[in-house]
């Protein structure tokens, strides 16, 4: 499977759950949700964000879909830098903070690897084009 479909499918995925059920996916990240009743409403936001970046990214082609796997890198990154953020704090236990640091960066690798393969088969393409 395409890296870029790969990544889309799990956003839409964690998106859908977020959505669907925020207090049960913030508890799988290790949050407490009872602590933060508010919690519910930023875990929908989330999704949302989630289910429209994989959407749009996953009936993309072309420059578009490159350009909307930078998008999802930015996004991952922002996530993951807000994660080690919250590894040096005290808002979020440091396991939660670390594996959503870990899973964002996880995501950033995978669309950076993405972007590297889809570069080399569109090079090959063009050579094979050319002939």
């Amino acid at each position: 499977m395409d890296p870029v479909t790969g990544l889309s499918l799990g956003r839409i995925a964690l998106g859908v759950g977020a959505l669907a059920a925020p207090t049960t996916t913030a508890k799988v990240f290790g949050l407490d949700p009872v602590g933060n009743p508010q919690l519910s409403y930023f875990g929908r936001m989330f999704g949302a964000r989630e289910i429209a970046l994989g959407a749009v990214t996953l009936v993309s082609k072309g420059r578009l879909r490159r350009n909307l796997t930078l998008v999802g890198i930015a996004v991952d990154g922002a996530d993951a830098v807000t994660g080690v953020v919250e590894l040096q704090g005290d808002a979020v236990p440091k396991p939660s903070a670390g594996m959503l640091a870990g899973v964002a960066l996880g995501a950033v690798g995978s669309g950076l690897v993405a972007l590297v393969l889809n570069r080399g088969a569109a090079k090959a393409a063009a050579a094979t084009a050319a002939q």
